[in-house]
């Protein structure tokens, strides 16, 4: 089967079409016929190295969209059924952009009923880290929110969830965003920050780090989505970095709401398996409002 791998690090130029072996479930597992995958910026850093891995093949992509292909003993899914999973693994030799991928039977989801494959192989990895990071905040109804980057993947969705949940939101992103922020849930809008203190909690979706801790009062709290830009904790404020993990339940969980219409699925541009290098490249330009998605 084709999937994207890199064998040296590097610019988008190293990502390559590889022939490998088709993986076999094992017990507990089940194997997803590809159908669609976004592209995410941690396949830009899983093909620079920022992971490891160097030596060795390292396989692409953590989004999956598809269809039950093959079962192990004791998996609880059934060949033909429709499914959207998360992939996790930063240095492993093959990721979600490939034909086929074999994943543990309780990250798998049935896929949304109102949307194409394409449009679900853009919620596991964003979708999940942005549940995943309001836990960790665990904000009651009427607190203040400051979403960064609430025009991207991950801040999108955190608006949308906590919008829902009775949070007031204010989404931080570029001026020229405000109306996408807005549309999304977002109670209020900025492109500066807020007065010192003026939130209750920060969901760090831009990677600001430091300045984005001035926003939060005394005693809030504040999750960051990327590891090694959690400020140093000042005035009592609580503050995590949210480590993404495949969990079935909270991803059948997401995809309900996709269905009842509370998360909005957004895809930029489609690329075939083979222009996986051009999708790369493409994502390297920045400016890309919604997914990059692959095909095989």
């Amino acid at each position: 089967m084709r999937a994207a791998v890199v064998r040296t690090f590097g610019g988008p130029e190293v990502v390559e079409i590889a022939d490998v072996p088709v993986p076999e479930p094992g017990a507990g597992q089940v194997r997803i016929k590809v159908a669609a995958g976004a592209l995410n910026p941690v396949d830009a850093a899983s093909r620079a190295g920022l992971f490891g891995g160097a030596g060795k093949t390292t396989g692409l992509g953590w989004d999956v969209a598809g269809t039950v292909d093959a079962v192990g003993a004791a998996a609880a899914w059934n060949v033909g059924d429709a499914v959207v999973a998360l992939v996790p693994g930063v240095a492993d030799p093959l990721g979600a952009h490939a034909e086929y991928v074999v994943v543990d039977a309780g990250a798998v989801a049935a896929a949304p009923a109102s949307v194409d494959a394409v449009h679900a192989g853009t919620l596991p990895l964003n979708g999940l880290t942005a549940l995943q990071a309001l836990e960790l905040l665990d904000l009651a109804p009427g607190a203040k929110l400051l979403v960064t980057g609430a025009a991207g993947a991950v801040g999108g969705f955190a608006v949308q969830l906590a919008a829902h949940r009775g949070i007031e939101v204010v989404g931080h992103a570029r001026a020229g965003d405000e109306d996408l922020v807005r549309s999304l849930g977002a109670a209020r809008f900025t492109a500066d920050g807020v007065e010192r203190g003026g939130v209750d909690a920060v969901l760090d979706a831009a990677v600001l780090g430091a300045p984005a801790l001035e926003w939060v009062r005394d005693g809030g709290a504040f999750v960051a989505v990327r590891d090694g830009v959690l400020p140093e904790a000042e005035r009592g404020v609580r503050g995590e970095n949210v480590w993404v993990r495949a969990d079935g339940a909270q991803l059948a969980e997401l995809v309900r709401l996709v269905d009842a219409g509370v998360l909005t699925l957004r895809v930029a541009e489609v690329y075939a398996l083979e222009e996986a290098a051009k999708a790369h490249a493409r994502l390297a330009e920045g400016g890309v409002r919604g997914r990059l998605v692959l095909v095989p």
